[in-house]
């Protein structure tokens, strides 16, 4: 079962989550490099309810994204 991103994370997007992860599964609606070239204050304002997604099929549910979300959005 692959773990999954909540809503937790609309406008958050921290992105700690991806430089974690072993397979590259996870992604959001704009490019990575767009959402870390804005200040994390502004992302909110900027993203909206933008978020990040776990490809299920990629995810290998080794959990290493879990610990690093600031917001806890993360969940099996």
């Amino acid at each position: 079962m692959a773990y999954v991103i909540t809503r937790a994370c609309e406008g958050v997007c921290d992105a700690a989550c991806v430089s974690v992860c072993p397979v590259d599964c996870i992604s959001g609606p704009v490019p990575l490099e767009e959402l870390e070239s804005v200040p994390q204050p502004e992302r909110a304002a900027r993203f909206g309810a933008l978020q990040l997604y776990i490809d299920p099929d990629d995810c290998l549910d080794c959990g290493a994204c879990l610990p690093v979300c600031p917001v806890e959005a993360i969940y099996p």
